[in-house]
């Protein structure tokens, strides 16, 4: 699609954009407000105690990062009017219904206004509270959706799912929509119940209140449930499963694209090579390799890790929707990965960081390089207990 059909699209809309301090919405807010100045307003829905509040979080997180660079170059002095012109902060909270917005005339205002809805607010701790992950990933998604409703003008609902709720599996995974209800191949259970996974939710943490248990116990339970019913219903993790449950919950009363990207990394090129932020998915075992902790890592060598930058997911969001503004009311699901086109396999990217960081050393607490060794791919869990006995245990014993 041409970029000038593209631009054109947004020309003159507005957006709200939940989950605004992650980091794609921050890459999506960037991207939007560089190449598309004719913006007309952009909410971004953020958690915090009161107005104040959010938009000291916008400023701190978002805005001061070195992401908006080369905006504040181009804007220079007015950067700042042209954000203040553009930009609002919301408070509010996707796991509350009207995505917990208390002031009903400025949530009006957002409902008469709103075009397009980007729903990126997520939580992506594969072993996060079950009551937190449902709150946001699960439920959140339907209220995000069910505030659509009531916006007169809305063109488009984006959600922003993860390609991995579709479990393990091999070769091409097709774009096809969850069934409600639907579980997984290797399942314990044939049907997956949402109103049960929340009473579930609820009477174990009111028998957690009823025993006075510290905010530790509650903590440990709420993560082991979640792990315990995702792999009930033949999911891995908490994560993927309830953001499975969140597309479930998901109904076309307006336009529906579902972007589910695979393991999303740095920027590749936009606004600039390599942003990211914090220490996120692949960062902690190259980190951790260049550190000189990790010594190996357990898998298949042939494996693909499916990777893909910010600034690509980005990108496909803006086509897709741009693509779809004209036909008819549907769910659209695309997968966004790199593993059909240039396919990284496990070997390679331990190749890769080895090669970078011999070259490019990271540096220990008195500023000089850390050496390391070329690691280690360990194929079976057999190997990898060998390893542990021969490498680790004569340590153990000694000591």
């Amino acid at each position: 699609m041409e970029e000038s059909k593209i631009l054109q699209y947004f020309e003159g809309k507005t957006i709200l954009i939940t989950g605004a301090t992650g980091f794609l919405a921050k890459v999506f807010l960037e991207k939007v407000l560089r190449v598309q100045p004719k913006i007309k307003k952009l909410f971004l829905l953020i958690r915090a105690v009161d107005k104040r509040s959010a938009e000291k979080r916008l400023h701190e997180e978002v805005l001061n990062t070195d992401l908006f660079e080369i905006l504040k170059k181009k804007y220079g002095a007015n950067f700042s009017h042209f954000l203040l012109s553009k930009v609002i902060p919301v408070c509010g909270d996707v796991s509350y219904e009207n995505l917990g917005i208390y002031d009903s005339k400025f949530r009006d205002e957002i409902s008469e206004e709103v075009d397009i809805i980007v729903n990126s607010a997520a939580t992506t701790g594969f072993d996060e509270r079950y009551d937190v992950a449902m709150g946001i990933n699960a439920l959140g998604a339907m209220h995000v959706q069910k505030f659509s409703r009531n916006c007169s003008k809305i063109d488009m609902f984006v959600h922003v799912s993860t390609a991995y709720v579709q479990g393990s599996s091999v070769g091409i995974v097709p774009e096809r929509p969850f069934r409600m209800g639907e579980t997984l191949d290797g399942a314990e259970i044939s049907y997956l119940d949402i109103n049960t996974e929340k009473k579930i939710v609820e009477e174990r943490l009111r028998g957690l209140e009823a025993q006075n248990a510290t905010e530790l116990k509650i903590k440990s339970v709420m993560r082991n449930l979640g792990i315990e019913r995702a792999k009930l219903h033949g999911w891995p993790n908490t994560y993927v499963f309830t953001k499975a449950m969140g597309e479930m919950l998901l109904e076309e009363n307006v336009k529906l694209i579902i972007v589910r990207p695979t393991i999303i990394t740095s920027t590749y090129k936009e606004p600039f090579s390599g942003w990211t932020e914090s220490i996120r998915t692949l960062d902690c075992f190259f980190v951790g390799y260049g550190k000189g902790k990790i010594k190996f890592f357990v898998g298949d060598p042939d494996s693909i890790l499916d990777i893909i930058p910010g600034d690509m997911v980005v990108n496909s969001m803006l086509v897709a929707m741009a693509t779809h503004t004209n036909q008819p009311s549907d769910r659209l699901i695309y997968h966004i990965g790199s593993s059909r086109r240039n396919p990284l396999k496990f070997a390679n990217m331990k190749w890769f960081m080895y090669r970078y960081l011999t070259k490019n050393p990271l540096l220990d607490s008195e500023g000089k390089p850390i050496k390391v060794e070329e690691a280690k791919i360990l194929e079976t869990m057999a190997s990898f207990h060998r390893y542990i006995a021969i490498r680790y245990m004569p340590f153990i014993q000694n000591t």
